[in-house]
């Protein structure tokens, strides 16, 4: 049975307008190796992107007990380090999710979660 997980991937805050096309191109080069390592372990790719920085994302506090949502434009003076991308994979166990997971390149680190069944969940209780 396959079991899906989730592959955030976080770095030190970065700008995405001062990025190379040299440092894209070694940066994709990387991510295909990843995706190639994925496939020959007979694993999925689900799915996956890069996320632009900080300065173009938006903190929104929702609205509650009666107050509208807040809405802060970034960068977030607070953020040391960013979600930079993630990945989804399908697999067969938890180790192999942790060997992949290992493969992703950063220049940070990674944060891996078993994504939840939530199939019928509404229906319990």
């Amino acid at each position: 049975m396959t079991k899906e997980y989730i592959i955030l991937i976080r770095e030190p805050e970065w700008n995405s307008s001062e990025v190379t096309e040299e440092q894209w191109a070694e940066a994709m080069q990387q991510h295909g190796a990843f995706m190639q390592a994925v496939a020959a372990a007979g694993a999925q790719l689900l799915g996956g992107d890069a996320l632009e920085s900080s300065d173009k994302a938006v903190r929104i506090e929702p609205a509650r007990d009666g107050r509208p949502a807040v809405y802060t434009d970034g960068p977030f003076t607070e953020t040391k380090e960013v979600v930079s991308g993630f990945y989804k994979i399908g697999v067969e166990s938890e180790a192999q999710a942790r060997e992949l997971a290992a493969l992703v390149p950063t220049g940070g680190w990674l944060e891996l979660f078993p994504v939840m069944d939530t199939g019928g969940q509404a229906n319990q209780g």
